[in-house]
């Protein structure tokens, strides 16, 4: 989930006496906490689970395509946005009906998932990571949903969407860190099991959160399925006009080379000997505040050097980082006893790529038109993510065949022609991050 926290002149919304006063805001909390953990336990984490178990490095890196029902989200949103679950919706009401589904789906895969043996029957597991990858991505739907038809004045948005972003990194942080340490204690099953009961805080925040007042009122007539994916993405493409083609070009490689590196990292310090507990301390304890740094960063530059220097900045840092992966790759790890390489290298990639996602979330959200503000922004992180992990897929063949070293070398030159593609954007478009984009072929 990605959370975009407007920016306004507009009534001052207090931050911190909200989440007592506003009843929405704690329950915001917890489904962010919810939502934030299914992804990691589709993908990275669970492809530690995977090396442990003896699983190839090329069927590893194939797996992460089960994460692709993120990318293809917006296919079944309007489904969600249309209609009520089966009997439930009649007392919770559309999206908190969807919440509880959703939920309940997670655990229960969570739970089928703990139960599987990947080192002696992989199908077991790829059948259930897929339906979780679909269930979690549902998950993030519908708490969107929630999220932004419950407060439309922008001011009051932006706090209810920010305790929905803390939620979100600390479910992050327990599906990642949590799940990593409980592994080497309990085992993974015991791990994926305990990863279950904590979506009970999401059913918890659910009860409590008031559905929004647009979702209790009677439905208007039903517009045509294709119809109503269709409109938004003409519209998108009427208003960038000629320079459509390269500006989506820039959005679908802008994370291309963080999508493809991640898919190898946690084999990579594996590899050279680092325990759970070594990963889970540096890539998500350490990495937790290290994202932090780079969100805040983020936050205070681009107001003043504008978006489109903030985005070659942010392409340029996020692939460089990479170096440092392949800095830690030619190091070798000395068997896991070089902590403080590794977490010099894992801090670096980690802050340079929280500053180039609120970057791109930022950008994104300028080219998203107000009439189809959801729809066009989830179009655009679809399209930005699906490059990326359709690449990922190969990964580890390309590892067989170049090693570490060269192949995190590789993904930071990636980031040169996009690099690029954005100074041609800037050229010819211009775009300011103060103003609503009507593109109409440059300047």
């Amino acid at each position: 989930m990605q959370a975009t926290i407007a920016s306004t002149d507009a009534e001052r919304v207090p931050f911190w006496s909200a989440l007592v006063k506003d009843r929405r805001m704690a329950p915001a909390l917890g489904l962010g906490f919810t939502s934030g953990m299914p992804f990691l336990l589709t993908y990275s984490t669970q492809s530690a689970w995977l090396t442990d178990a003896g699983v190839p490095l090329a069927t590893i890196g194939l797996l992460s395509e089960l994460t692709l029902a993120y990318k293809f989200k917006f296919v079944w949103a309007p489904f969600l946005d249309q209609y009520d679950p089966p009997l439930i919706g009649r007392v919770l009401g559309r999206r908190r009906g969807w919440l509880i589904v959703a939920i309940l789906a997670v655990m229960a895969i969570l739970a089928g998932i703990a139960v599987g043996d990947p080192s002696h029957w992989i199908w077991w597991t790829v059948g259930f990571s897929f339906a979780l990858g679909i269930a979690g991505a549902t998950l993030d739907l519908v708490l969107d949903g929630w999220r932004i038809t419950s407060v439309r004045p922008p001011e009051k948005q932006a706090v209810l969407s920010s305790w929905t972003e803390i939620g979100w990194r600390v479910g992050n942080l327990a599906a990642g860190a949590g799940a990593l340490y409980l592994a080497d204690r309990i085992g993974w099953r015991g791990a994926y099991l305990s990863m279950a009961v904590l979506m009970l805080v999401g059913i918890v925040a659910t009860l409590f959160a008031p559905e929004p007042p647009s979702d209790v009122e009677p439905h208007k007539p039903h517009a045509g399925f294709v119809e109503t994916i269709w409109a938004p993405i003409r519209d998108l493409l009427k208003r960038l006009g000629p320079m459509a083609v390269a500006i989506l070009l820039l959005v679908a490689g802008f994370r291309m080379p963080g999508y493809i590196a991640n898919a190898m990292a946690v084999p990579l310090f594996k590899h050279q000997g680092f325990t759970n507990t070594d990963i889970a301390t540096v890539t998500k304890v350490f990495g937790f505040w290290i994202a932090l740094g780079g969100t805040f960063m983020a936050g205070w530059l681009i107001p003043r050097i504008g978006m489109m220097s903030s985005l070659i900045i942010g392409t340029v840092a996020g692939s460089s980082s990479h170096l440092a992966l392949a800095l830690l790759a030619a190091h070798g790890g000395d068997g896991g006893k070089a902590f403080w390489t590794f977490a010099l290298a894992v801090g670096v990639e980690g802050f340079a790529y929280a500053f180039a996602s609120i970057v791109l979330i930022t950008y994104m959200s300028t080219l998203a038109s107000v009439e189809h503000a959801a729809s066009q922004f989830g179009l655009l992180t679809s399209l930005c993510a699906f490059p990326g992990s359709i690449l990922a897929g190969f990964s580890g063949f390309v590892i067989e065949h170049t090693g570490f070293v060269w192949f995190f070398i590789w993904t930071s030159l990636i980031g040169i022609p996009v690099a690029l593609l954005a100074v041609f954007v800037w050229y010819r478009v211009g775009i300011s991050d103060e103003v609503t984009i009507q593109v109409e072929g440059g300047h």
